[in-house]
């Protein structure tokens, strides 16, 4: 009875370190929701009620990171000279990726832009702070204590394709996300999904995807003026969709759901497969990442 529930060095199984880290977030939401509208009802906008959410998962993710006898830097977030400039690093890949894609729409004759004169710097700001938090929130969540477990306990093909899954499955109630722009949308969103897990294989650090996906995001809405996952965002351009099939526009949700987005992921997952990384990736159940 006792193995079920711990393994040969007497530690909690890494499938029960799951269930706690999940049943924990559970928990927060009855916290969340009424400190979030209380804080509205002082005056706090919305948007500088982003970061509340990641908050909320820092905590859990430190509480079980204490229950473990391990430092929250032991997840990813161990705040030194490296992590600068891996996230750096990540946001200037996640920028040069984004706009590959949109390249490459433009040279298929799927959109135009031209710039937007409402256009400001200002929102350029907003944006990278909204997007920072989404990306800090995302990313602790995904590629943090649940897939770092899951990757200990099943191995990392396992919590790479279960991660990804999730991922994607979690974007279905974005808008326009139907028909056609689902399924592209959906299997943009799982590769990106290993491309990010793979970004923290290869750092053993939250550092990287998460400047990789701030990059993506910010580059897609707040510069180039696509909507960013179904959602419409003020950008500095505006987009003109041309008559092209949705997987080659987007449509309403967003240059993610296109071929285009596809191919810029796979092929940095592949680079990212073959880099030997910043720091040494142990063999995980008997899987050794080296570079092909």
């Amino acid at each position: 009875m006792r193995q079920i529930f711990f393994d040969r060095g007497h530690r909690l199984r890494n499938g029960w370190w799951v269930l706690l880290f999940l049943g924990l977030v559970f928990v927060t939401r009855f916290a969340y929701t009424p400190l979030s509208h209380s804080l509205q009802g002082l005056g706090v906008g919305k948007p500088w009620l982003e970061p509340l959410g990641f908050v909320f998962l820092l905590l859990v993710t430190w509480i079980c990171t204490r229950l473990r006898k391990e430092p929250l830097s032991s997840v990813g977030f161990r705040l030194d000279r490296r992590w600068a400039k891996e996230a750096v690093a990540g946001v200037l890949l996640g920028v040069v990726s984004m706009l590959l894609v949109v390249a490459m729409m433009w040279a298929s004759g799927a959109v135009t832009l031209q710039l937007d004169p409402a256009r400001s710097l200002g929102a350029l700001g907003k944006g990278l702070y909204l997007f920072a938090a989404v990306a800090l929130f995302e990313e602790t969540l995904f590629r943090g204590f649940m897939f770092q477990r899951l990757v200990d306990g099943t191995g990392v093909w396992f919590a790479q394709i279960a991660l990804a899954l999730l991922f994607a499955v979690a974007h279905w109630g974005n808008p326009d996300m139907h028909g056609a722009t689902k399924v592209w949308a959906s299997l943009d969103i799982a590769l990106a999904a290993a491309m990010l897990g793979m970004a923290w294989l290869r750092t053993r650090s939250l550092a990287l995807p998460v400047g990789m996906h701030l990059g993506w995001n910010w580059m897609q809405g707040h510069v180039l003026g696509f909507d960013v996952s179904g959602v419409d965002l003020p950008g500095w351009f505006l987009p003109q969709l041309l008559d092209r099939p949705a997987w080659m526009t987007g449509g309403g949700f967003g240059p993610e759901s296109t071929v285009f987005a596809v191919v810029v992921d796979l092929a940095t997952l592949v680079l990212l497969w073959k880099w030997k990384g910043s720091a040494a990736a142990a063999p995980e159940n008997g899987l050794r990442l080296q570079p092909a």
